[in-house]
């Protein structure tokens, strides 16, 4: 009874047309003459005369008025007496409006999902043992946090407790939970397994994973901007030629109510309802899946891309170098990890990262500073247990050991220099390598219809076209300032391109493009801003991902609404002939309407991407991964992540 009300209440049309027909029909049934037409012919004027309006502002705003069928429609039944088929018409108004609402709420169920889960309060903990509980918007850094059982975690932030698990599907797509222990960072939006678990953030709620998933959310479902552009498309034809076919009728037949009889089938609803339900159902699969499209604009670019750009680093690569060798000069292995390792603690380059996850697999603790300081782009510097430790590029180590030596690199690999007490001690090469899937995604979209894949990226010529022959990828623009990376990628032919990529420097580059694709499950805040779609996963096969399901969502949108035109037209013909009297017209014009919904709603399906065709990785490749947290073994401020100048090679 309840849901009953609130639909009444939402579509007050529907009630009423129902009850002005029922009146209608009684008055017809009783004999009370003309009474039961002037009330219909009253009521429908005035939703004739409430949809003009709406169709004035609509054109206003430089949209094609897709209603002028249904108000030409509804005045021809008038003008031939036939009252229950404007009635009919005026519900199949007031019905589409329904079947979009509920049709769009099915299509948009996992974007609704990311907004309905969002977390509001939070339980802080105070200095004393005490918990408050807050809104998340008064939670600030550095503060300690208790996140109970099936809780939503509500803010970024580093793990207190020895161990805790977490169901990162909504954030990362993962479906199975994963597994943290202390020092490990912890997504906003994951939800907390069956123990409680205490949180030290590192980020305010605004600053979070979760909300910005949030803003991208809500800025996907308010752009409406394809939708109108594919239904301004087929509106001014296909109102010309149901007024055509009408009038014919009339002309050859004679009877005005022929006119009439042929205009019920012609319904806008395929434009009107079924292209947007259409691509809401695109934006939420692609959600599910761990990608969020800021809007369907984006889909229909994706689903035309014919080049594809991608960074190098952090994108076809993992942008986690790892430790490979470690070359001591003349100083025992694991005393120099150690001490390299304690010194980068306090630094917020990528390597450091690399170099502390070999330390700490080695077993060898690292150990507090009691000064240090970082050199932005050159090194670090510290003293750990009374000896003065630097670590960083050959030119800033060459400055404190005169003695320092360059060591020999392969392409892809990079070195961090030691220094101990003024006396050269080795170096610690690292390399990034490419991702597993890197290769299999480049041949997809070659395989796919992307006609040229090139690289952009900053990075030296050997290591840039290292990683490329490794990928597949023949055209590389290496050691490219961002400037050069936009003018590249405004060059570059064929249109719509896609630029994938991460990090701060690759925002302009990902603004630019037709489509930008930002590596969002570690790359910077500027870059998930600029970008038109990004990848919750830290995974390159979304990129397959959200351009087959772009393309599967504008192929059902274009079948959805050329089934509703043909439908239409086919029964307009019939419709010449006088054999479909306007009131079952009417009727079977509802169905028509509600096959091209329920096809439409085909968005939210589709064929999945062979796993060969996604390199064999699965769905939740590197999700959940989120290595290169916020360390703070020796007690000092943690660094996030989209901190590091992950693409400076020192």
């Amino acid at each position: 009874m309840r849901p009953l009300l609130r639909a009444t209440t939402r579509y007050p049309l529907i009630p009423t047309t129902i009850l002005v027909g029922a009146v209608v029909m009684v008055l017809d049934g009783s004999g009370a003459g003309p009474a039961g037409q002037v009330i219909a012919t009253v009521y429908v004027a005035l939703v004739i005369a409430w949809t003009l309006v709406g169709m004035v502002r609509e054109v206003l705003r430089g949209h094609v008025g897709l209603d002028i069928l249904a108000v030409v429609a509804m005045a021809a039944t008038l003008a031939v007496s036939e009252c229950i088929a404007s009635l009919i018409i005026v519900l199949m108004l007031a019905g589409g409006e329904a079947l979009e609402d509920f049709a769009g709420r099915r299509a948009r169920r996992e974007l609704s999902a990311l907004l309905d889960r969002s977390p509001r309060t939070a339980h802080r903990e105070q200095s004393d043992g005490t918990v408050t509980d807050v809104p998340v918007d008064a939670v600030n850094a550095d503060e300690t946090l208790l996140v109970r059982p099936a809780e939503v975690v509500p803010v970024d932030g580093v793990l207190l407790s020895d161990e805790g698990s977490f169901d990162e599907s909504s954030v990362t797509g993962e479906s199975m939970p994963a597994t943290r222990r202390r020092g490990d960072e912890i997504m906003s939006g994951s939800v907390n397994g069956s123990s409680a678990v205490r949180l030290r953030t590192v980020r305010t709620a605004a600053d979070s994973q979760y909300q910005q998933i949030i803003a991208l959310v809500r800025d996907a479902e308010d752009s409406r901007a394809p939708v109108v552009r594919l239904a301004d498309r087929f509106a001014v034809p296909f109102t010309a030629v149901s007024l055509v076919l009408a009038g014919a009728a009339w002309g050859i037949s004679g009877d005005p109510t022929r006119f009439a009889e042929v205009l019920v089938l012609a319904t806008p609803c395929p434009l009107l309802i079924a292209a947007p339900v259409a691509f809401l159902g695109g934006l939420s699969r692609a959600a599910k899946t761990g990608v969020i499209l800021k809007g369907g604009s984006v889909i229909e670019q994706l689903a035309r891309a014919r080049s594809a750009a991608f960074d190098k680093t952090g994108t076809l690569t993992r942008g986690r170098p790892v430790l490979t060798q470690i070359r001591a000069a003349d100083a025992d292995v694991d005393e120099l990890l150690t001490l390299a390792a304690s010194a980068e603690e306090y630094s917020t380059h990528v390597f450091a990262e690399g170099i502390g996850r070999a330390a700490t697999e080695r077993g060898l603790p690292l150990r507090p500073a009691s000064t240090a300081e970082e050199v932005a782009t050159a090194g670090v510097r510290a003293t750990i247990d009374g000896h003065d430790v630097a670590v960083g590029k050959l030119s800033f180590v060459e400055g404190l050991a005169a003695d320092a030596a360059a060591t020999p690199l392969a392409p892809g690999e990079a070195a961090a220099y030691v220094a101990i007490d003024g006396r050269f001690a080795g170096a610690l090469v690292l390399a990034d390598d490419p991702r597993p899937e890197s290769a299999a995604v480049v041949t997809w979209l070659r395989d796919n219809g992307i006609e040229r894949t090139v690289m952009l990226t900053g990075d030296a010529d050997a290591t840039a076209y290292s990683v490329a022959a490794s990928v597949g990828i023949d055209e590389v623009h290496a050691e490219l300032l961002p400037p050069d990376k936009v003018r590249l990628a405004a060059e570059l032919q064929p249109r719509p391109v896609v630029m994938v990529g991460d990090g701060v420097n690759d925002a302009p580059v990902l603004a630019a493009a037709d489509v930008g694709i930002a590596m969002g499950a570690r790359g910077s805040t500027a870059a998930g801003d600029a970008a038109s779609a990004v990848i919750l996963q830290d995974s390159l096969s979304r990129v397959v991902d959200a351009i087959a399901i772009s393309r599967h969502t504008l192929r059902v949108a274009l079948t959805a609404i050329w089934i509703g035109i043909g439908l239409s037209v086919g029964l307009m013909l019939v419709a010449m002939t006088g054999l479909i009297p306007a009131v079952a017209g009417a009727l079977v014009q509802e169905v028509v309407d509600l096959a091209t919904i329920l096809y439409a709603l085909r968005a939210l399906g589709g064929p999945a991407v062979a796993a060969d065709a996604r390199g064999g990785v699965p769905a939740a490749a590197g999700a959940g991964t989120m290595e290169g947290g916020p360390r703070n073994a020796a007690g000092t401020a943690a660094h996030s992540p989209q901190g590091r100048p992950t693409k400076e090679q020192r």
